[in-house]
């Protein structure tokens, strides 16, 4: 695998072999990477996945150049995204890039000389890895592959994440989908025909208290004021599903809470301290997987 623009390249097989070496870097570093050069390329604002990313690369040895906020760059002068890659590449051995324009990391994927890593592209793109490290999490937590019910609640249409977690469920038998939205926020179609063409159930509800007693998973998201321009609109969407501590204590036992983060209001503090907020320790989980996929990236030619 050169690139990685969508979580859709990935098999099962490849995916466990990834989760493996994840799982045997928890707590390690090494020197894997020494001599190799990440570029991070934020044309959007990123801590997790930024820092991650570096975090991830400086473990294994590697180096990081980096760059945060298109309006920094040559972009704020008025090249293009093509000719900027083109530039990057010759710098780097590895480039990862977050843009909000979909399709972004196709198109540089298609310039650039090294390998290109998607760290989230637009509203309606994809953000693979933050896939691959809910994945992990999940299937860490509740300790299988198959047959987990899923719940994805608040803003499923502009939300990257949640579109890849779709995704990436679509690999995996007797998987359940319940998304939780108002009716402006509610999962695309592209991603509901994908589910039905890979056997995946799903169903979709407003009604969250009911559609969280029975789940093993409930994926919380952010409403991301960033794409929804209307204020008064954005402030009712906020307020419609928050996961408080009662409502946290009506899951089943074994149950977890995940959020890609940062939380704003949508999971309440004193969640954190209920058996089922797994969120921060998905954080470390993300750490170890970052580290998994530049290895595997990178590493031919370490």
């Amino acid at each position: 695998m050169q690139h990685l623009v969508e979580i859709q390249q990935f098999d099962r097989e490849a995916i466990q072999r990834l989760f493996e070496l994840a799982s045997s870097y928890e707590g390690k570093r090494d020197e894997s990477l020494r001599g190799k050069i990440m570029a991070a390329l934020f044309y959007e604002p990123s801590t997790r996945t930024r820092l991650s990313f570096s975090s991830a690369m400086a473990r294994l040895g590697g180096s990081i150049i980096t760059m945060e906020s298109g309006g920094t760059s040559s972009q704020a002068k008025g090249e293009t995204l093509d000719d900027s890659i083109k530039v990057i590449s010759q710098y780097a051995d590895a480039i990862v890039m977050r843009h909000h324009e979909t399709g972004a990391a196709a198109r540089a994927a298609a310039v650039s000389s090294v390998p290109v890593i998607n760290a989230g592209d637009g509203n309606m793109g994809q953000h693979p890895t933050q896939a691959l490290l809910d994945l992990y999490t999940i299937q860490r937590e509740i300790g299988r592959q198959d047959g987990i019910s899923i719940a994805i609640v608040g803003n499923l249409r502009y939300y990257r994440a949640a579109r890849s977690l779709a995704y990436i469920v679509g690999k995996y038998k007797d998987m359940h989908l319940t998304f939780v939205s108002s009716p402006e926020l509610s999962m695309a179609d592209d991603v509901k025909e994908y589910l039905d063409r890979h056997h995946v159930q799903w169903s979709e509800t407003a009604d969250m208290r009911e559609a969280l007693k029975e789940v093993d998973v409930v994926y919380q998201t952010r409403i991301a004021r960033e794409w929804i321009k209307n204020d008064e609109e954005y402030e009712k969407q906020r307020g419609r599903y928050i996961i408080d501590r009662s409502v946290a204590d009506s899951l089943k036992d074994g149950a977890i809470i995940i959020h890609p983060l940062p939380r704003i209001g949508e999971i309440t503090d004193d969640v954190d301290t209920s058996p089922h907020a797994v969120y921060f320790r998905q954080v470390g989980y993300g750490l170890i997987v970052r580290m998994a996929l530049l290895r595997t990236i990178l590493g031919e030619s370490a």
